[in-house]
């Protein structure tokens, strides 16, 4: 089994901090008339934030902390 790289952590690390800001963002916010395609349902916006946060962790590989 290959062992993960920094990179690859800390893109799950990312995608685990979207994630749980995607159900605050739900929570705290949300969408009152439910017509809101990403705030109206919780996991909606957990998938969002998980997409968005992995997304942005992946601009991390050049990073000099990880070579």
């Amino acid at each position: 089994m290959k062992k993960l790289s920094k990179y690859h952590i800390l893109i799950g690390l990312g995608a685990l901090i979207g994630g749980v800001g995607g159900y605050f963002y739900w929570r705290e916010i949300g969408c009152l008339s439910g017509s809101c395609a990403i705030s109206s349902k919780p996991l909606n916006s957990i998938i969002y934030g998980t997409i968005l946060g992995g997304y942005l962790f992946s601009f991390t590989k050049d990073l000099k902390i990880l070579k």
